[in-house]
């Protein structure tokens, strides 16, 4: 039976994951590439995932996750381990960006892991807002997204955002497959490998379908996140930092909040640029979205404390 709960919570998992956090790194092109076939968007998205998944099986001897769960071992599945992806489909929903790494594996680790990866995840926050701010205030008088792009410029834009997103898709691959994969034994097979895979591309399609679903309002809501040059730069600043961080140490992180930080980092910057835009006006626009991350973080507590409780129960 815990084979079942271990495939069922795993396919619950990869979509509701998927479905919430993908966004924070393909939200940028998928808004600045509205002419594109939403198909070849969802092509495109899918090979990067491919090809990332693979890289990590192959060397890391049949582990996916990158060994983001070096200090969390595998263990059965029961139940109420399934509790965590059917509430992060709700959120997911109602545009809530929750942290799918602390709901979902906080089901899984111990208190002293959990402290690890809320103190990571609280410097990466701080880390991506102050780089965002500082690099934005940098690069404010080279680029100007009020200004056409010249005719000559623009194949190269399009073909630097394309590689920008390449490599933020697998930088944040190398995070949050972990948060998929908990699900499973930590070396599987080459025949569960094609299935991950084939199912994963099913998810993007209806994903790039959908575009984006709900969570893309977060991405829109901010300024010139449509335009190719904003969501370039964007996308490579948050790839370098999500690098960074992988190469820190193997404690998973919340890449949520890291997301979160960069466009609110950003978005004070803008706004000390501009002659006409209040700073008061900005602090509800990211006290809104903080407050979805501690709400975020808040339901992913109470339930991690939940299916510990019922665990002691048996």
């Amino acid at each position: 039976m815990e084979n079942v709960f271990s495939i069922l919570f795993f396919l619950l998992a990869s979509y509701s994951v998927i479905a919430n956090d993908s966004i924070q790194t393909l939200g940028t092109w998928m808004s600045s590439n509205k002419k594109t076939q939403w198909y070849v968007l969802a092509i495109f998205a899918s090979l990067g995932l491919i090809i990332a998944i693979t890289y990590s099986w192959f060397t890391y001897d049949g582990d996916i996750s990158y060994q983001r769960l070096t200090k969390i071992p595998y263990q059965q599945v029961k139940w109420y381990h399934g509790i965590a992806p059917i509430v992060l489909i709700i959120l997911t929903r109602f545009s809530i960006p929750v942290s799918t790494s602390f709901l979902i594996l906080a089901t899984f680790i111990s208190m002293d892991v959990f402290k690890e990866m809320l103190v990571k995840t609280m410097i990466g926050y701080g880390v991506s807002a102050i780089s965002a701010y500082i690099f934005w205030i940098a690069i404010s008088k080279f680029l100007d997204e009020k200004k056409s792009i010249r005719d000559k410029n623009k194949t190269m834009w399009r073909r630097l955002q394309w590689f920008s997103t390449g490599f933020l898709w697998w930088s944040w691959l190398t995070h949050d497959v972990a948060n998929i994969s908990v699900f499973l034994p930590r070396q599987i097979s080459g025949t569960l490998l094609i299935v991950i895979l084939v199912f994963f591309t099913a998810i993007m399609f209806l994903i790039f379908k959908e575009g984006g679903g709900s969570i893309q309002k977060i991405v829109l809501n901010k300024t010139n996140t449509k335009y190719v040059r904003s969501a370039t730069i964007i996308d490579f600043v948050y790839g370098v930092i999500l690098i960074y961080f992988k190469e820190m140490n193997s404690i998973p992180m919340s890449t949520t909040w890291v997301f979160i930080g960069l466009l609110s980092g950003r978005e004070l910057a803008i706004t000390t640029l501009s002659k006409h835009r209040k700073v008061k006006k900005l602090f509800p626009i990211i006290a809104k979205d903080f407050g979805k991350l501690v709400i975020g973080m808040t339901v992913s507590v109470v339930i991690a404390m939940l299916v510990n409780y019922i665990a002691a129960m048996k």
